[in-house]
């Protein structure tokens, strides 16, 4: 790997990692764990009364991480669960949840939405695209890695 290629590539992966963190310092700024942000942000998306497993393959979060947190929220007052088929949950905000979400998750929604439209369509296409493909790239190089 040439030099400039190796600076390239460490960069990407500190700038991931400071959105990472900006993430995190919102969530400590909140005063809630990344993995409660997560089960909100995916309801928001997902729609109320997703379920568990939609939650960790958007969240790209394991089922004991989400699980935890989610009965946590349960108990506090934030969710009710309600059950589907087989042993499927389907989570739904409370009165409560919805108020925390309005006033903690939207604005970072909000705060989103106004980063990318300081970007026009054909850089956030860009943006896509190259993070994609990247991700691909990454995926298909880690299959190949020596590891037991």
């Amino acid at each position: 790997m040439t030099l400039r290629l190796a600076q390239k590539q460490n960069e990407f992966n500190r700038l991931n990692k400071a959105i990472s963190e900006l993430y995190h310092d919102i969530c400590v700024q909140i005063g809630i764990s990344d993995s409660v942000f997560d089960i909100f942000y995916a309801i928001i998306a997902l729609g109320d009364g997703c379920c568990q497993k939609d939650i960790c393959n958007y969240a790209f979060t394991s089922k004991q991480t989400i699980h935890s947190a989610i009965h946590k929220l349960e108990k506090e007052g934030f969710l009710s669960l309600k059950s589907g088929k087989g042993r499927e949950m389907h989570i739904f905000l409370t009165p409560k949840g919805e108020r925390f979400m309005e006033e903690n998750i939207a604005p970072v929604i909000v705060m989103e939405n106004q980063t990318c439209s300081q970007m026009n369509a054909k850089e956030l296409d860009t943006l896509l695209l190259l993070t994609k493909k990247y991700l691909d790239c990454l995926r298909t190089q880690a299959k190949e890695l020596p590891i037991q």
